[in-house]
């Protein structure tokens, strides 16, 4: 289009209008992307404790991190450190009720996260896995659904897929979408049924050659493994070989359109003649064989529900109940899950039928949970994002940033097994280096397209002890204070100190 006069003086215009007034007077439509964070004024409060309390404590293993303001607007919602940390729990089981305006309009760039599946394929890998990777950052960085965005991550990892597998490079966007952000704080069970017919997973995980058209035909047993061992039950879950050939069974006959024509390219099918219909036996379950006498709308009707009844037993399972409430306890409390806590919430797993925020309530009121503080080692993308939120750092996640997390192994879908990155800190202790190079980079303003100020951020949080209590959680020593004092460059010792790397 041809720009004329009049189209330059409308922009014009525009363009003195969102001058001329207040961010929360222009329309969404024409807020900037990013807009101004409103968040990010002081003065802030900061914690006044000697020890982590526990309104600190949920703020660092519930986000990736305080930013300035969270901790008063937190300590605020109750009279006491418990009843607010309590509320502060409610109201992040509701994503859906928190604004999340900033983090929508900065995600918004990436149009590629909301295309139908068959859309996908017309873009190039690489933009896919750039947007899908850049969002996950700027979600974690910016979200106000922070456990939200937590558990998304935890589901990722539980999850785990490779996109650099066949069409997985399109596919993950929708499986990112549609099972794990969908379902990750919702049902268990729907979260594996949803994962099992997920294109990408099939893709993955062999499931859409899984198949016995001919008697001799030997299901692949790849997803049934994977299924039992890393998604429900755990390697110590008590199956069999003989269980996973008959999982694997049952699951025969879901594909994946592919090729010509192009028309539902990437569409989940299930084709009757590669399903065996025979009898299985799962871990003790008999699913009886499907009579050959009946109508192929019948026969197919109880061969696709075979999937069903897989899950059912499967997800719902006690081992399946003490392996996630196991990994659940890894993440919130310790690498080494206390045995009462495991559980409790492994009961309420059960109890609940698979519930994820029950679940959670369970394990967050737990003793254990309350009393385990500032003893996780951050994972090098939830440090890095924790040093952005607590110095409300300006970021794009662009490539500079990017590189830092490829530098750790720990950039988001990028784990090549299906068992995901690991949650235990000694993996981890090798990034130190790295860590170290960050926070002096990121302090002195030389990480290219991330950004904080330093001394405004000093400023609104009432000077260097504030900061560091800030950053801590809890009142600096006086050797922490001496340190920063002495050191020249006390933002990046802050940043780079054991008490900041753990939560």
């Amino acid at each position: 289009m041809k720009l004329t006069r009049r189209h330059f003086l409308h922009a014009a215009g525009g363009a003195a209008l969102l001058t001329s007034l207040g961010c929360e007077q222009i329309p969404d439509s024409l807020l900037p992307i990013p807009p101004r964070d409103p968040r990010a004024k002081g003065p802030f409060s900061a914690p006044t404790g000697k020890e982590i309390d526990l309104v600190s404590h949920g703020l660092n293993r519930l986000t990736f991190g305080a930013r300035p303001g969270d901790y008063q607007r937190v300590r605020a919602m109750g009279k006491t450190a418990e009843e607010a940390f309590a509320a502060f729990i409610q109201q992040q089981f509701h994503p859906e009720r928190i604004e999340d305006k900033v983090c929508d309009y900065a995600i918004r760039r990436f149009e590629t996260l909301s295309l139908p599946i068959g859309e996908l394929y017309e873009y190039q890998e690489k933009l896919l896995l750039a947007e899908l990777t850049r969002a996950t950052t700027l979600r974690a960085v910016m979200s106000e659904r922070q456990l939200f965005e937590v558990m998304v991550q935890f589901w990722s990892d539980h999850f785990n897929i490779d996109p650099s597998k066949g069409d997985c490079r399109w596919l993950k966007v929708a499986d990112d979408r549609d099972v794990i952000r969908a379902h990750a704080l919702g049902n268990f069970q729907d979260m594996v049924r949803a994962s099992a017919l997920s294109p990408a997973m099939l893709w993955y995980l062999d499931g859409r050659v899984n198949r016995k058209s001919q008697p001799d035909d030997k299901p692949n047993e790849n997803y049934a493994r994977e299924l039992l061992e890393l998604h429900t039950l755990g390697v110590h879950g008590g199956y069999t070989q003989r269980d996973v050939m008959e999982v694997a069974r049952c699951l025969t006959g879901w594909t994946i359109r592919k090729g010509k024509p192009f028309y539902g390219i990437g569409t989940v099918e299930f084709k009757l003649n590669q399903h065996d219909q025979g009898e299985k036996q799962v871990l003790g379950e008999t699913i009886t064989a499907i009579p050959k006498t009946l109508s192929r709308q019948a026969r197919e009707e109880l061969a696709r529900n075979e999937l069903v009844r897989v899950l059912e037993i499967v997800s719902l399972h006690p081992a399946t109940a003490h392996y996630i409430a196991e990994k659940l306890c890894r993440r919130f409390i310790a690498d080494e899950p206390p045995t009462a806590a495991v559980k409790q919430v492994a009961a309420t797993f059960l109890r609940t039928k698979g519930d994820i925020k029950d679940t959670l309530h369970t394990l967050f009121k737990c003793e254990d949970f309350q009393n385990s503080r500032g003893n996780k080692f951050k994972r090098p993308f939830n440090y890095i994002v924790s040093a952005i939120r607590a110095t409300v750092a300006t970021t794009e996640a662009e490539p500079p940033l990017m590189d830092y997390f490829h530098r750790m192994g720990h950039a988001p879908f990028h784990y090549p097994t299906p068992d995901g990155y690991p949650e235990e800190a000694s993996p981890w202790m090798s990034t130190l280096l790295w860590r170290w190079n960050f926070a002096v980079t990121f302090a002195e303003g030389r990480l290219k397209h991330t950004r904080t100020n330093v001394e405004k951020l000093t400023s609104d949080l009432g000077g260097p002890v504030n900061l560091m209590a800030h950053l801590l959680g809890r009142m600096p020593t006086a050797e922490e204070e001496a340190s920063y004092h002495r050191s020249g460059a006390g933002l990046a010792l802050l940043l780079a100190s054991p008490a900041f790397q753990h939560c």
